[in-house]
């Protein structure tokens, strides 16, 4: 389906209306389910200290989520697929609509940063046993705690002594820039934003979590179904966080992987790894949905 034209047409998979329209409709469905509790949530004034955070941190709506996309190189016929050229980056092809591929790479300049991070990652080994203690680093000597509805399983005093038993080596920067003043000297490392690529690491939690954010940075040039899936990775991830976090969440329905005994560490590094190796995947994915979009 045509040559040379940079819209997304060459080598492009053509989907028929019925099944984009069935996957689209599946799509919703999926999200609606994962955003129910979020939603009721909003429209009553309630807050959650675990779940609301992958749409008070992440920047993404729920809408937005629901929305399908085929991602590029994929051409949906149909007369149906023209309420596409409504929205931003699509355009007509041979029989169809498509995402303009050149259109969206000279607008979204991240997708450069995105590729190399990702590739870096994917390159290292998976170094665990950090065990969660950036957490413990957020509210280190200090009264102004992040979740202040939730108190501190060890109080504060017994979250200090946490922290200066431990030898913390946090690595990502969008964690390390949360850690008080006091605790930031205890870190091995001095994460940068700057540093990014050479220092996010495939075992690192909240660089599996990011995966989310990269997805979606990339819409409507991934497929939906795969932001969802790093969606629901995140969620999973953040619920590890949360629990191996300081904070006793036991009344929200959520006990504690008690990081400061030999046996909350040794549960951790499990979850750990078990993240790593599907967020490799996920990881994988993405690079090759960009490899997709350069054509």
């Amino acid at each position: 389906m045509g040559t040379g034209t940079g819209t997304g047409t060459e080598r492009a998979t053509a989907l028929p209306e019925e099944q984009w329209r069935e996957r689209a409709e599946h799509h919703a469905a999926r999200v609606d389910t994962l955003t129910a509790d979020h939603r009721r949530r909003r429209a009553a004034g309630e807050r959650h200290p675990v779940e609301d955070f992958l749409f008070t941190y992440y920047n993404l709506k729920p809408a937005q989520l629901r929305r399908w996309h085929p991602g590029a190189g994929t051409v949906l016929l149909g007369d149906g697929a023209r309420e596409f050229l409504g929205q931003r980056f699509y355009t007509e092809a041979e029989g169809g609509v498509v995402l303009d591929r050149a259109a969206f790479s000279e607008a979204r300049r991240v997708v450069d940063f995105v590729e190399r991070l990702l590739g870096a990652v994917a390159s290292r080994p998976a170094h665990l046993g950090c065990f969660g203690l950036h957490e413990w680093a957020m509210v280190y000597r200090t009264d102004e705690v992040r979740h202040g509805q939730v108190p501190l399983r060890l109080g504060h005093e017994g979250t200090d002594r946490v922290v200066e038993s431990h030898r913390v080596q946090c690595s990502h920067f969008d964690a390390f820039r949360f850690f008080t003043e006091q605790a930031r000297p205890r870190n091995t490392l001095q994460p940068t934003r700057e540093g990014q690529v050479d220092l996010d690491q495939p075992g690192c939690l909240h660089a599996n979590m990011d995966l989310y954010k990269w997805a979606y940075k990339l819409l409507p040039a991934v497929p939906s179904e795969l932001v969802v899936d790093c969606f629901e990775l995140s969620r999973e991830i953040r619920t590890l966080d949360m629990r191996a976090s300081p904070y006793d969440l036991r009344e929200w329905g959520y006990e504690p992987v008690r990081i400061e005994t030999a046996e909350g560490k040794a549960a951790y590094m499990e979850y750990q790894r078990d993240f790593a190796e599907r967020g490799a995947v996920l990881r994988g994915r993405l690079l090759e949905a960009i490899a997709v979009l350069r054509g």
